[in-house]
């Protein structure tokens, strides 16, 4: 039992210092250990991930808040998408399939992922150059204030940016939360990409106001599953525990690092997160069986 329990915490230490890499809530590591190590119920592995994604986006996003990272206004403005699309996830499910679905968010994560690539030696020019700062805010995102100004201490410089296409913006973020309430994929990993290529927000500012957001769409499932008696407080504490722990060193390393290293971790992931959507549709969908990862 103690050795069990001290895996746990190791791995939820890994899950919560990665999230914290690339704005995610570390779901995408602590679910598959779960249930592929420690053989538990896929249901009782999804709950203690939501609980981990609570704990990992307090302590990621204090530290990103303290650094002055994090865009607060931009992500209240982005989490009512996020929110509403959420519920909008739930009444889908009722009409579509969930084969369908995997199959969209597999190619948007695949579409992201090579958008993400192709600027991964773009953003740092374009810090020295200051072309973040002279983006133009567009009348919604002026009324909202929605700039914002960070240190990045691997260039040893502060870096000022203005958001750009806040409605498109939105939009993504509210199929983040479609995603993340029909599907369980989690919202992170599409918010930080719409930030970052859509809206012209730097990679460390995009994961920071993140793990901001994703901690209140987390919130609300778990009082769900707890009242549903799924969570195992002998399998959460231990990953609660260690996904906080793994955050806080995650969110103090992020901002030393370059971002092109930061967008390479990004784009394995979105690799990753695709192919298994893809392959979890073409498997429910059409019985065509391609291996899987998870």
């Amino acid at each position: 039992m103690l050795t069990e329990f001290l895996f746990l915490f190791l791995v939820a230490i890994f899950a919560g210092f990665f999230g914290a890499l690339v704005g995610i809530g570390g779901g995408v590591i602590i679910v598959p250990a779960l249930t592929l190590l420690f053989h538990l119920p896929i249901h009782m592995a999804i709950a203690a991930s939501i609980v981990s994604v609570i704990a990992t986006s307090i302590a990621g996003a204090r530290s990103y808040v303290d650094q002055q990272i994090t865009n607060v206004r931009l992500g209240m403005f982005l989490e009512i998408s996020t929110t509403g699309g959420a519920l909008i996830g739930a009444l889908i499910g009722v009409l579509m399939h969930g084969y369908v679905l995997s199959l969209i968010f597999g190619a948007l994560i695949f579409y992201m992922a090579i958008m993400s690539y192709r600027s991964r030696n773009k953003e740092e020019k374009m810090i020295d150059s200051g072309a973040y700062d002279a983006i133009r805010l567009d009348g919604i995102a002026k009324k909202l204030q929605l700039e914002g100004t960070y240190h990045d201490e691997a260039l040893g410089r502060d870096v000022r940016y203005n958001a750009t296409k806040p409605i498109e913006g939105s939009v993504v973020a509210s199929l983040a939360g479609v995603g993340s309430g029909l599907l369980g994929i989690g919202g992170g990993v599409i918010k930080v990409a719409a930030m970052n290529t859509m809206m012209s927000i730097p990679m460390k500012a995009s994961v920071a106001t993140s793990k901001f957001m994703i901690g209140v769409t987390a919130a609300t499932s778990a009082v769900v599953y707890f009242i549903a008696g799924g969570i195992n407080v002998y399998v959460v504490a231990p990953v609660a525990l260690g996904t906080m722990l793994g955050a806080t060193g995650g969110s103090i390393v992020m901002n030393k690092l370059h971002s092109k290293v930061i967008k390479m971790i990004f784009f394995i992931l979105m690799i990753y997160l695709g192919y298994e959507m893809i392959a979890k549709g073409l498997s429910t969908g059409y019985n065509i069986k391609i291996p899987g990862l998870m």
